[in-house]
């Protein structure tokens, strides 16, 4: 039982090894950098399902370490939501095959509102129709899941928290935030108090 559990950890970590460190994470830095702290948009990502729940955590990371972002679900978005889009927002769009329908269809959505918004896409299959059709994508690498039957988003999902904190740190850095800074957005609990300890 041991050898399979250090086995399941060591297909995980395989998987983050893998990732493709290439000029398009840059790219997808300096965009939003460009788009939200120069330009004053923000941040929209989006995904469905499990894809979904990494964009909110990546979405709601951003925005406590200074870059403001919003998860727009994607569903939501073809009955009303779509009006959260401001001028020079920029999307960030999740499917780990790059062909969920609801994400393909939300970018010509949102070039109706605002042709020139610009789009960061991270998926697994740069080359499907997410790939082709944003300004920078991410590339998973599409790591083997280690779900027994090859289905369950599992080393998927790792990899695509991994690249969300890459951009996170990355952007951190860029706009220097700082401690204090992360201690205006954090009033209260356990992180508020720490950021706070040295005022």
């Amino acid at each position: 039982m041991n050898d399979t559990i250090r086995d399941i950890i060591n297909r995980e970590i395989e998987g983050i090894r893998s990732i493709p460190i290439d000029d398009s994470i840059i790219e997808a830095i300096d965009l939003i950098f460009n788009q939200v702290h120069e330009a004053g948009g923000k941040v929209v990502v989006s995904g469905l399902g499990k894809a979904g729940q990494i964009g909110h955590n990546i979405a709601t990371t951003l925005s406590s370490t200074g870059t403001p972002s919003v998860f727009l679900h994607p569903l939501e978005a073809q009955h009303g939501d779509l009006g959260i889009l401001q001028q020079n927002d920029i999307l960030f769009l999740i499917s780990n095959s790059g062909k969920t329908k609801e994400i393909v269809e939300l970018l010509p959505l949102a070039k109706r509102l605002f042709p020139d918004i610009k789009s960061i896409g991270l998926t697994g299959h740069p080359e499907n129709e997410l790939g082709t059709q944003v300004d920078v994508c991410l590339s998973t690498g599409y790591p083997k899941e280690v779900c027994p039957l090859g289905l369950t988003p599992t080393t998927s999902t790792t990899v695509m928290t991994v690249l969300g904190d890459v951009i996170v740190v990355m952007l951190m850095k860029k706009i220097g935030f700082t401690k204090s800074d992360y201690a205006r957005r954090h009033h209260s609990g356990y992180l508020g108090q720490k950021s706070r300890e040295d005022e």
